[in-house]
Formats: C-alpha cells, sequence, structure tokens
C-alpha cells in the first residue's frame, strides 16, 4: 500500500512539475501585453462555456421558426426574433436593413421512380432552389450520364429529349471537404443553364456530399443567359441513389426515369438585414462587423447552416459585454438575409456601407457549421495577414491552429477592399456535408460545447483585432 500511495505521490509531483514548466515556458515566450491578452482570451471562453447562451438561442431559432428560406413567413419571422434579440442582449442600437429578396417556392414533395427488372425503385429527390416546376404530370426520359460541365457540352443535340444526369462525386482525398465542395458544384448550379441549351429535357445532379446516404441536397441553381423557352426541371437525388441508377443504366442503357416536381418563382419579396452594434469607445468610426446568414433553405431547420453562424456572431457582443470588455471601435453585428439563393443581404449592406462612406476595417463571418473550432481563414493585405497569423501562440491552446490566408464568407466578401481584413471562421468540417441543404440539418446535430468553442473563437480573434488593427485616422475606403 505504501508503495501504491508513493508511487501516486510520486506522479502528482511529476505532473504538477510539468505543468509548471509548461506555464513558464508559455510566460517566457509571451510579452507582457501577451500575457494579458491571452488572460482576457481565456476568460471569453470560460464565460462562454459556463455562461453562453448561443445554444438556447439556436434552439429557439430552429423548433420554433425553422427553415427559414427567402421571401417566407419563417423569413419574417426570424428577422422579428433576430430584433427582439439583439435588443434583449443589450446592443447600444438596433435597426432593421431593408432589402428585396427572391421568393422561390418548393410546392409539394417532389417524386422520382424508374423501372428496371421488372421492379419499380423509387429516388430520393428534391428540387433545387430557383428551378421551375416539371408539368404537372412530371417528365419521363432516357437517361445520359456525365460527370462534368464539358462532357455534357461535348454531347451537343444528343441531349435532345433526354434527362442529363450530372454523377461527379466528392474527391474524398481533399482532406478539407469545402475544397471537394467546390470541385464538383459547378455541375448543380450551371448544369441546368447548359443542358438547356441543346434542348434536354431535364438535369438530375448528384447530392453535394462526402457520404453515401438517401438524404437529397438541394441548394442555388441558376438558368445564366439562357432564354425562357429553353429553361429546364433541375433536381437533385441523394448520393446512394446516383449509386445505385449509375450501376443500373450500365445494366439497361434505355432505362425510362421518371420525376416530378412542382415549385415556382414567384415575384420579389421584401425582407431585412438585421444590425445591432457596440459603439465603439474610442473610434467609433471604424467598423468590425461579424455575422452569419439568417435564411436557410426549407428542407430542414437550417441548424448548422447557418443558425449556428447567427447566434455564435450575436454571442461574440454578448460575451464582450459579460467581460465588460469596450471595443475600441465600432462591433456591429449582421443576421445578413437571402445568402442561400441570392446574397441580396450582402449586396445591400456593401452597397449601403459606401452609400453612407462606413468605414469598415474588419469582418469576421461564421457559415462554415458549428463544430469543433478549428482556426480562420484571412482575407487581406500582407501586413494584416502576417499580424493575424502571428497571434496563433495566443489561440493554439484553444485548438485554432490553422489560421492562414484564403477566402472569408459571402456576406462580408462584398466589403472588400486593399485595406479591410475580412475573416472566415473555420470549425472541422469532416461532418458538414452529411447536413448540408438537408432534411437532417436540425437542432439535435449541433452540440452545445463544440457552438459555445466557436462563439469564444470568434470573440477572441475579434478582440485581438479590435486591439491591434486599431487606428486613430480611418482609411479611406
Amino acid at each position: 500500500m505504501r508503495a501504491i500511495t508513493l508511487l501516486i505521490f510520486t506522479s502528482f509531483l511529476f505532473f504538477s512539475c510539468a505543468q509548471k514548466q509548461e506555464k513558464a515556458i508559455i510566460s517566457d515566450a509571451l510579452s507582457v501585453e501577451e500575457i494579458k491578452d491571452s488572460t482576457n482570451i481565456k476568460q471569453l471562453f470560460d464565460s462562454a462555456l459556463i455562461e453562453g447562451k448561443s445554444y438556447e438561442w439556436l434552439r429557439d431559432l430552429t423548433q420554433n421558426i425553422g427553415g427559414r428560406l427567402s421571401g417566407s413567413t419563417q423569413a419574417q419571422k426570424a428577422v422579428e426574433w433576430g430584433e427582439k434579440l439583439m435588443k434583449e442582449v443589450g446592443l447600444d442600437s438596433v435597426w432593421l436593413q431593408p432589402v428585396m429578396v427572391p421568393h422561390w417556392i418548393r410546392g409539394e414533395k417532389e417524386i422520382a421512380n424508374y423501372t428496371i427488372n421488372g421492379k419499380q425503385k423509387n429516388v430520393a429527390i428534391c428540387a433545387l432552389g430557383f428551378s421551375i416546376a416539371t408539368p404537372s404530370e412530371g417528365i419521363s426520359a432516357e437517361v445520359i450520364e456525365v460527370k462534368s460541365l464539358d462532357e455534357a457540352r461535348a454531347l451537343g443535340t444528343k441531349m435532345q429529349g433526354k434527362i442529363v444526369f450530372f454523377n461527379r462525386a466528392f474527391d474524398n482525398t481533399q482532406i478539407h471537404t469545402f475544397k471537394a465542395y467546390g470541385g464538383c458544384v459547378d455541375q448543380r448550379v450551371q448544369g441546368a443553364a447548359v443542358c438547356g441549351e441543346f434542348g434536354a429535357k431535364g438535369v438530375i445532379v448528384r447530392s453535394m456530399t462526402n457520404s453515401i446516404d438517401d438524404f437529397p441536397h438541394t441548394g442555388t441553381m441558376s438558368y445564366v443567359d439562357l432564354p425562357e423557352e429553353k429553361y429546364i426541371p433541375a433536381a437533385a437525388i441523394s448520393s446512394q441513389a446516383a449509386e445505385i441508377l449509375s450501376a443500373d443504366l450500365k445494366q439497361n442503357p434505355t432505362l425510362q426515369f421518371y420525376f416530378k416536381q412542382s415549385c415556382k418563382n414567384l415575384t420579389d419579396a421584401p425582407s431585412f438585414n438585421v444590425v445591432g452594434e457596440i459603439k465603439g469607445s474610442k473610434t467609433p468610426e471604424n467598423i468590425f462587423v461579424v455575422g452569419g446568414h439568417l435564411d436557410s433553405w426549407d428542407l430542414g431547420e437550417g441548424a448548422h447552416d447557418d443558425g449556428t453562424g447567427i447566434v455564435q456572431s450575436l454571442e461574440v457582443a454578448y460575451l464582450f459585454k459579460k467581460n465588460n470588455i469596450k471595443p475600441k471601435n465600432t462591433l456591429r453585428v449582421v443576421f445578413f438575409m437571402n445568402e442561400e439563393n441570392g446574397t441580396r443581404g450582402a449586396k445591400k449592406y456593401a452597397e449601403l456601407a459606401k452609400l453612407n462612406k462606413e468605414n469598415h476595417i474588419g469582418g469576421l463571418e461564421s457559415d462554415a457549421g458549428g463544430h469543433t473550432p478549428r482556426g480562420f481563414s484571412i482575407d487581406a493585405n500582407t501586413a494584416n495577414t502576417d499580424l493575424l497569423i502571428s497571434w496563433k501562440k495566443l489561440l493554439a491552446p484553444y485548438g485554432l491552429h490553422d489560421i492562414e490566408k484564403g477566402g472569408s464568407g459571402a456576406d462580408i466578401s462584398p466589403l472588400k477592399n486593399e485595406n479591410i481584413t475580412l475573416v472566415g471562421y473555420r470549425p472541422d468540417s469532416q461532418r458538414y456535408f452529411d447536413y448540408h441543404h438537408t432534411s437532417r440539418d436540425t437542432f439535435d446535430k449541433v452540440n452545445k460545447r463544440e457552438l459555445e468553442l466557436g462563439s469564444a473563437s470568434m470573440a477572441g480573434i475579434i478582440y485581438l483585432m479590435d486591439k491591434y488593427l486599431y487606428n486613430n485616422t480611418p482609411v479611406k475606403p
């Protein structure tokens, strides 16, 4: 027993000494000012993890409002919800910024099937945003499978009267799944425009996901400059359905694929960006914006895309107020409307910022889900990019190792100029495309602790940006 006790005591001393040594090394590596910053960032994380509000805000948004497609009643309810919540948090001012948005509706649940070897197979399918409907009886035609837009273009008039099936899968060797998404999303966005030009009857697209499952992923598409008389219906089928259909086409290349959808494009509808701010204590004319998009697709609850980004953005302001951090520059929280099918809210915000001669010196967007924080991508000039990268030693203790040059976000990118520093929050992306644009994007898929860590991560980098990108003389836009 004495031997065991001695072993435990020795182990305790070893780990205690190791911790002290680690703290000493960190202290030696940080300046006095950096130690102060480290302390403040730690307090932001402590507050988020112990007293955070984001998870319950998200529960309210997703469970009581749900999917929030631009122009819908739910989107308007979300605007009212966002305005009320910002006021409850105690921001210095809150207002609504009017914007006209597209209004597309899905209509009745879509249907798809085909018959092979005397057996009918039902297909998990959903219309793509902005697509037209099929005729009321649906459409049926032979299928031509392609892997790319170029392969489709090469078919030319051979696709006339056919349904073109785009079946390029994610490149799963890409560690960053957004790169895999970017590598194949063009077939979803432009497929109908390419095939409509040559008289195709319709387009079906493999869902944008790493997984093989039976949940179709919606998303926006465009007819580009195609004349309206050449518009054709476009839909996504699940990745599992795509695998099965591809195999069945090899067995029977002339099988008839049937699908029916009743979606419709209505006239533009009035909506709003929701804006609130904490006035800067020293240079209020300089603005840092932090935000996400309030709208979502209609199949799920818009939890990861982008309910998490909305609540995390507001929690940045909440954490500042909770910890009595008074930003030198104005901190503005924006819930952007219509990112999913038009980015009208982002464009209107940037337009008004220019019209009002506002001086935005930085921006941060969260629109990549609410999973475990990994880091930030930076869109800025070389000097400011290097400055943000130098903060790794302050942020790495919280798992924020990936801080590097890259894009920011669809809603803040219209603000870009040579002086502004734009940042994208980057959580782990491995599970994101399991849920993205599907019926699975629901509140229960969000982990409370991961969400709160994300809020604190965003608050941490905004704290540093406000302190070290602060300038007494506003830079002319």
